[in-house]
């Protein structure tokens, strides 16, 4: 039956790969089919239960596995895509680095139909160059949980050599929407589980005490250069991976993707030298180095050559130095990479120190600091810079093209954008903007596009660009590379340019790790006279669902309960907004209780200032009659008054508070919570014109409960337990 149906495909011209779904269904499409130069796929989108280090986690899943297959195209071919959406979710598919038309981006209610639970959609369109690209999903946080595969485009009548998809990714068995909400409430649990808090016992420990009070009388939090802890790092879905048909002699081509979320990965090789000749699929003059980063969603062609005798370790790392993830290339005795060391916290904080002013905000260092020339690991990482390595690391200014990369001629148009963000409420801004805040950006086709990227925040930024290339200007002159995605360092100042080549559509620019874009850092640049786009009726509604991604509210809260009764806060917020309420409440009558509740609007680049308007009721029974420091009669026995205030972010992160309420009393307060004394030890401090007064500690023990007692004016000593959310 094999043979004729195989002497059938033959005769019809199709070839079908048995390659098919694995779930339990009977009945199921080819996975791959090519009628000629036309290559179609079938994807199916499914939840799915994978294992990882002996933990099941539910994940998505794409054609059964994690990550999804791989995709294999010759320039030239005709891709013809269906995607089976078989989950309760809707999802998307965007075909990330690929040039096509608008439509078929996949970027759901702003270039693309999302794909519907239960649907199927159907992309289609030419394989117009060659190279290492991937596919992910753009919707939400599917990306992080496992909706990402990989993509290989060779030329026409390319000779055969080895190669391997080296596929990285990072995996957290938290929930990633639980993920994203911790981080916009300054969470330091992952801090915590990656031993990087940079509290003041350390501090005191490596006599670092002065750098860590410079540190938050400037406002800042601690020294990180990764948000999230991730539990696992995997090379194509596995913690480590193997390629043992290779022999001492054998070159071999790595087509390395930073398919992560939000990890950067330090690369290198067991067997010597690593050469790059591509990058984000298009080539660059063959560059030998040690080791090089990754930016999150980068692609790098490189080139090993692998010794005799033996299984040779090409080890990615994460920035944070955590963990790492492998692929072991030969087979015999096991060469292991030399791996990194830990990450020198305090060496990197007195870095940022020396690069922010008072106010927070960056000093200008113009063109002295760009396209990655200064290497993280020497100034992080001090036993490197110390030791008599010489070590070759790459940076933008050593990629290369293989020919000119000129742009056309045409009218040049300038844009500038400052990188902005706030790492104490996880807001993450273009020149102080969400894209929901920002209009679109309309170009014209044949428009010269140079654009000017500043990064004034404090994390390293890969700026993504859909659907075109742009030249980065580095130096290079005619040869300037070209590549999709630019990663900006903190203070860095880079210049990309583009030809406005496409006839029509949106575009996104944005950010690619997934928080900071699902943040808001990202802009839209739109194309003069676009068409309506039909898999979109209603542009005004479909665009109010992109723009909804960076409006969303977080519940947060911490809520006490102790001997003395219980106290705490909860918290709705998004990028402006906070509506909060705080309690206290006592045992009894004579302890009383006092709930106020707030809402204001948090101004500014670092939104320091939120002012704001609430409520306040409050009752005590059977106490002294009291005047506060400014000789009123202290009502706070007795209160039920609405209020108008202002609260501040004070030098060393103290919250000063000042308001005044409807009976003309005033009430200034000061006060700070989360006070790192030691790794998990915390304390809260508060005083306030009524002359009232609170005295805490917290012990972190998980994520959500930690050990706790205090010292309140009105309700005296209590202990307990408190519960973070």
């Amino acid at each position: 039956m094999r043979l004729l149906l195989l002497v059938f495909s033959m005769i019809i011209g199709v070839r079908v790969m048995a390659q098919h779904h694995n779930t339990n269904s009977t009945s199921r499409l080819p996975f791959r089919t090519e009628i000629g130069n036309k290559i179609v796929l079938h994807l199916y989108l499914t939840d799915s239960l994978v294992q990882y280090t002996n933990k099941k986690a539910r994940a998505i899943a794409i054609n059964g596995t994690i990550p999804g297959p791989t995709l294999h195209f010759t320039e030239g071919d005709t891709a013809e895509i269906h995607v089976h959406n078989e989950m309760h979710m809707e999802s998307s598919i965007h075909w990330h680095g690929l040039i096509l038309p608008n439509e078929q981006d996949g970027v759901p209610y702003l270039t693309t139909a999302p794909i519907k639970s239960g649907g199927t959609h159907i992309y289609r369109f030419p394989i117009k160059q060659n190279g290492t690209y991937w596919y992910h999903s753009h919707t939400m946080l599917q990306e992080q949980s496992g909706m990402y595969g990989a993509i290989v485009i060779h030329p026409k009548n390319a000779p055969e050599e080895k190669e391997q998809v080296v596929l990285l990714s990072d995996w957290t068995n938290e929930n990633p929407h639980q993920v994203e909400r911790s981080l916009h409430f300054a969470t330091d649990w992952y801090a915590i589980k990656k031993k990087a808090t940079q509290n003041y016992a350390q501090a005191i420990r490596e006599k670092q005490l002065g750098t860590k009070l410079e540190n938050e009388w400037k406002r800042m939090l601690a020294m990180d250069v990764s948000d999230v802890y991730y539990d696992l790092l995997t090379t194509n879905g596995k913690p480590a991976d193997y390629r043992k048909d290779l022999k001492g002699g054998d070159t071999i081509r790595l087509r390395v993707i930073n398919g992560s979320s939000s990890t950067y990965f330090w690369l290198q090789f067991a067997g010597g030298k690593i050469w790059v000749v591509g990058s984000d699929g298009q080539p660059v003059e063959p560059v030998e180095v040690d080791r090089l980063i990754v930016g999150v969603s980068e692609t790098y062609d490189v080139k090993v050559v692998l010794p005799e005798n033996g299984s040779f370790e090409f080890r990615a790392i994460s920035e944070d130095r955590t963990n790492y993830t492998s692929i072991w290339l030969g087979e015999g005795e096991t060469h292991a990479a030399p791996g990194l060391g830990r990450l020198n916290y305090f060496a990197g904080m007195k870095m940022m120190n020396d690069m922010t002013n008072a106010d927070g905000s960056m000093h200008d260092m113009g063109m002295n600091m760009s396209l990655q020339q200064m290497d993280m690991n020497t100034v992080m990482y001090l036993e490197i810079a110390d030791s008599n390595q010489q070590l070759i690391t790459l940076n933008y200014a050593m990629l290369k093209a293989p020919a000119n990369t000129t742009l056309p001629a045409g009218p040049v148009r300038e844009l500038l954008f400052e990188l902005t963000g706030n790492m104490n409420r996880y807001v993450w801004t273009m020149d102080n903007k969400t894209i929901s805040e920002s209009d679109k950006i309309l170009i014209r086709k044949g428009e010269n596009i140079r654009i000017i990227l500043k990064n004034n925040s404090m994390m390293r930024h890969p700026m993504h660009l859909h659907g075109h290339f742009f030249r980065v200007v580095n130096g290079q002159g005619e040869q300037a590379p070209l590549k999709t995605v630019l990663d900006i360092m903190p203070m860095e100042t880079d210049t990309i340019e583009f030809h406005a080549s496409e006839e029509y559509g949106d575009w996104y620019f944005h950010c690619h790790i997934l928080y900071h874009m699902m943040a808001g850092m990202g802009r839209i640049f739109t194309y003069e006279n676009t068409p309506p786009n039909p898999q979109l009726p209603d542009a005004k509604q479909a665009l109010k669902k992109v723009y909804r991604d960076d409006r969303r509210f977080y519940l947060g809260a911490q809520i006490g309960l102790e001997s003395n009764g219980s106290d705490g806060e909860i918290m709705l917020a998004n990028t402006r907004w906070l509506l909060q309420t705080e309690w206290r409440l006592g045992l009894n009558a004579r302890k009383g209780f006092e709930n106020e509740v707030h809402i204001g609007r948090l101004i500014g680049k670092r939104q320091f200032l939120m002012p704001y308007v609430g409520f306040d009721w409050r009752y005590r029974k059977d106490s002294e009659p009291e005047k506060n420091i400014f000789g009123q009669a202290n009502t706070k026995d007795q209160r039920a008054a609405v209020c108008f205030g202002v609260q501040y972010l004070l030098p060393m992160l103290l919250r000063a508070d000042a308001r005044i309420d409807t009976d003309g009393r005033v009430r200034v307060q000061l006060g700070r919570e989360d006070i790192p004394i030691s790794s998990r030890l915390r304390m809260n401090l508060l005083v306030n014109s009524d002359k009232e007064y609170m005295a805490g500690f917290r012990y972190i023990a998980t994520k959500y409960i930690s050990v706790s007692t205090h010292y309140d004016s009105d309700m005296s000593w209590g202990a307990g337990l408190t519960f973070t959310y």
